[in-house]
């Protein structure tokens, strides 16, 4: 790629800031445009896995997350009335993994990726409109954005639009676009002082909590319930709605609910895309995080796969220097045939988790998920983490500091010893 490599990223969430921020590391010259008036993110805190994690790692980013790491000793599955249905261990986890989970506000991490790109690079209020997407190696036929101010040609656009992406719109008119998921999802993210617990998430019938303490000595809780139809709203307040369905539930949910005032709830419907699509480019245009694989967050990777899609679309092969010279649009089908089966598969374990902690809503069903999940916990322990093998572990395909995966999930030494290569918030 060459340091003239014009590239435009529609959206300035943590998927466009991500590859913006790599596509820079390769020498482009990167504007992101974002419609809101500035980056502050809607929404409440974001779990980076290991494998994100890892990602960032080749940015420069990895440590400085990790640090955030709140999770201490042990965690896990429990039942509205506090019985533990299955355990975990951060140390555990980290050993399995290959590092923490950390969670942290999603402001946080978008102010460290913003702070990676120069003065200028980011324009908010300026929404952006796919009108050409171009013909990679044709000079001629650059892709071309409409903006407010004019507009903009581009050897490059990364659509980094969300679930509901106009860009995807354009690039596949046939597909049916993201479909409500069954459920909503609640976020706060408040001061408690004085309440002490271990890292959880709850199970009832038909719906989940989660609460969680952060590093700046904040928590975070999120909440999800089957409510059908979608777009359905409390009569009254969120935090009103939240009483009446969690406020029995064990300690910390009745200490987090008293000290949450009703503009601190943030409600969003779940959507995911049901099918998928029949690619994430076209042209000089990719599509990454929730415009190409919009998922249910019933396995937090949502954001986490952004970022795998960024510096995998960055760098796509293992050593590959910043000032590697083939142009980023020209190697989009590979990119394709990396991350499509990738987030395919990601995306259909995490509909299947929410048809079981959020989508199961009859007694019996419940009793016998709970029975199941307390048995196989106590017969192996390591059960709450196996969830996670094969989506956690996953290992960057390249980049400047020579990552060690080839973007499959494997690491590139056990790929290369198999002698194989294979293909690759709505976050609560």
């Amino acid at each position: 790629m060459t340091a003239a490599e014009r590239v435009i990223v529609i959206g300035g969430g943590i998927g466009g800031l991500t590859a913006a921020a790599a596509l820079r590391l390769r020498g482009a010259r990167v504007t992101v445009l974002e419609r809101a008036p500035s980056l502050e993110p809607v929404g409440a805190a974001i779990s980076l896995s290991p494998n994100a994690l890892r990602a960032l790692d080749v940015i420069g980013l990895g440590d400085d997350i990790r640090a955030l790491s709140a999770w201490q000793g042990d965690g896990g599955l429990r039942t509205p009335s506090g019985r533990w249905l299955a355990h975990a261990d951060a140390a555990a986890a980290a050993e399995r993994f290959g590092g923490p989970l950390v969670l942290l506000h999603r402001a946080t991490l978008v102010d460290r990726l913003a702070g990676l790109l120069p003065s200028g690079a980011v324009r908010t209020g300026a929404p952006a409109r796919l009108t050409d997407p171009g013909v990679p190696g044709d000079p001629g036929r650059p892709a071309r954005v409409e903006t407010p101010d004019g507009e903009l040609e581009a050897d490059l656009v990364v659509a980094a639009d969300g679930i509901h992406s106009a860009v995807r719109d354009a690039l596949f008119p046939g597909h049916p676009g993201a479909v409500y998921s069954g459920f909503t999802t609640w976020r706060v993210v408040i001061p408690l002082p004085g309440v002490a617990f271990p890292s959880h998430e709850t199970w009832g019938r038909g719906a989940i909590w989660g609460t969680h303490p952060l590093k700046d000595g904040r928590v975070y809780a999120y909440a999800a319930a089957a409510v059908a139809p979608a777009g359905e709203r409390a009569p009254d307040d969120e935090r009103a709605e939240l009483l009446r369905r969690y406020g029995d539930w064990h300690s910390p949910v009745p200490e987090v609910l008293a000290a949450v005032r009703p503009e601190d709830v943030l409600r969003h419907d779940v959507h995911h895309l049901a099918e998928p699509l029949p690619a994430f480019h076209l042209g000089r245009v990719a599509l990454v995080g929730d415009a190409a694989h919009a998922m249910p967050p019933t396995l937090g990777q949502g954001g986490n796969q952004a970022v795998e899609d960024a510096i995998t679309l960055a760098f796509p092969r293992p050593g590959m220097p910043p000032s590697a010279d083939a142009p980023v649009a020209d190697g989009l089908p590979g990119y394709t045939a990396v991350r499509l089966p990738r987030t395919t598969a990601v995306a259909r374990r995490a509909v299947r988790a929410a048809r079981l902690n959020v989508l199961t809503t009859g007694r019996v069903g419940t009793a016998v998920r709970n029975s199941a999940l307390a048995a196989l916990s106590k017969a192996a322990p390591s059960l709450f983490l196996r969830g996670f093998d094969g989506v956690a572990d996953w290992r960057p395909p390249g980049g400047p500091s020579g990552a060690d995966g080839d973007g499959s999930g494997a690491p590139r030494m056990l790929a290369a010893d198999h002698g194989r290569r294979g293909p690759e918030e709505n976050t609560p």
